[in-house]
């Protein structure tokens, strides 16, 4: 859709929050005392396409985006988001946040957005806390590995399991944690339906063909939040 077509369609569309890049430009082009106007005269396009970017979802293509992060004297990693080769974390505190408890349901509901979590678990050299690839089946966090590969000396174990979410642009972010027994899944039948109800396959690779399944015994989970922002 151009430029052109998308500031007319989004009259036309009802008004609604736009997506967290919207929310960066919004907050960004504010932190620079800027009006829509403002910013569309710098970045070249028309205060009708940044009220659309920043009132609905919206994915503007790279040259936009690069107007748009240099009119705001910022990178369009930033804008996304973050730094993909930096570890989360180096952004700014907000001058006043508050620290929130999940309640077990927004926990469950943050951890089965799938994707990449973090695992404990004890070796020969000592503790270690690895990246894996999990999925959520039947209220229970389960991983493939290789049986030779850390993430397997979970099996049989009491482990905790995390996994989190940083917005550095807004200086928020929240996380989950389970702690449960892991066990071998050996069933076939049970196997083949976890390999259908994988997220995504491994992303290192190779015979990852070991299922583990972390029954929950506790979880819990902590929210930051910029203090005014909507709840």
């Amino acid at each position: 859709m151009s430029e052109t077509s998308r500031t007319a369609h989004a009259g036309s569309r009802p008004t609604g929050g736009g997506g967290d890049l919207g929310r960066r430009v919004a907050l960004r082009r504010e932190e620079l005392g800027l009006s829509r106007a403002d910013l569309a005269a710098r970045a070249g396009t028309s205060p009708g396409y940044v009220r659309y970017i920043e009132e609905y979802p919206a994915d503007p293509g790279a040259g936009v985006l690069l107007r748009l992060a240099s009119a705001l004297e910022t990178s369009t990693a930033e804008l996304r988001g973050g730094t993909a080769m930096s570890p989360p974390g180096l952004g700014r505190a907000a001058r006043r946040a508050d620290l929130l408890e999940l309640s077990p349901w927004e926990c469950r509901e943050r951890l089965a957005t799938h994707g990449v979590g973090r695992v404990s678990v004890s070796t020969a050299p000592g503790p270690a806390i690895v990246p894996v690839n999990y999925s959520v089946v039947d209220d229970t966090v389960v991983f493939r590995t290789a049986p030779d590969a850390t993430p397997a000396a979970a099996a049989g174990a009491e482990v905790a399991f995390e996994v989190d979410h940083i917005d550095e642009a807004l200086s928020e972010g929240w996380s989950v944690l389970v702690v449960g027994r892991a066990r071998r899944v050996t069933d076939p039948a049970a196997v083949r339906r976890l390999d259908d109800a994988a997220y995504t396959p491994p992303w290192p690779g190779g015979g990852r063909d070991l299922w583990l399944r972390i029954e929950p015994e506790r979880i819990t989970g902590r929210r930051i939040r910029a203090r005014g922002e909507p709840g």
